[in-house]
């Protein structure tokens, strides 16, 4: 895969957050697969910037362990595992729930309202078979239901975790799922907007577990 170049001239972040979001987004999506090597030579010529972000972009995305960096080979990428995938989805379960139940006691009404567009939005496209826009309004809905916990803490870690998994939940939503979940979004809003924290924590635990049992169901 050849990186998109980007103009310096034009960006408003650092090149090395650049660099770093571009070969992430890359490697999360399955564009970059696991063994691909990256040497500072090749992605200095294909995104058109220095070594300087470069290298800081692949050392960044080893503390993350999405590549590993070898003396003879420079940085292979190692990406997301099943394991990884597993792993992942068992601690959303444990704390997604927590959000949820954060969301009920201390969202917006603003927020609310959003979320309620997004499930009727994905009503509607449920309806039309474009399980491809259900899954960009599921980003947006995990996103607002992180906001409305109002734990930055709670908020990062599950911003991490959402993206790192993107792969594996596009394939269960685009697979089949997207009904489900958009109807299990739908009793998570209402007990949200009910105010009841002990229901949308139940409730969000189970749709990530249902998440996960669809994708390792698709891959068997």
């Amino acid at each position: 895969m050849n990186m998109k170049p980007i103009n310096e001239n034009y960006s408003v972040t650092p090149m090395r957050t650049e660099v770093f979001r571009q070969l992430e987004r890359a490697i999360l999506s399955g564009d970059l697969s696991p063994g691909t090597s990256l040497t500072e030579v090749k992605l200095c010529g294909e995104m058109g910037v220095s070594r300087t972000p470069v290298r800081e972009a692949l050392m960044q995305l080893e503390l993350e362990g999405l590549v590993k960096t070898t003396h003879n080979k420079g940085a292979v990428v190692v990406g997301i595992s099943e394991r990884d995938v597993d792993d992942i989805y068992t601690i959303r379960v444990r704390i997604e729930g927590l959000a949820a139940r954060r969301a009920a006691e201390n969202i917006t009404m603003g927020e609310l309202e959003e979320l309620q567009e997004i499930v009727e939005l994905q009503e509607f496209y449920v309806g039309r078979g474009d399980n491809l826009q259900v899954w960009n309004l599921d980003n947006r809905f995990h996103e607002l239901v992180y906001e409305g916990c109002r734990s930055r803490p709670l908020k990062q870690i599950l911003s991490l975790f959402h993206n790192y998994i993107q792969k594996a939940r596009e394939a269960t939503v685009r697979q089949g799922r997207a009904a489900a979940s958009t109807q299990e979004h739908r009793e998570i809003v209402n007990a949200i907007a009910r105010h009841d924290p002990d229901e949308a924590e139940r409730l969000m635990a189970v749709h990530v577990q249902n998440a996960r049992n669809s994708f390792f169901e698709l891959i068997d």
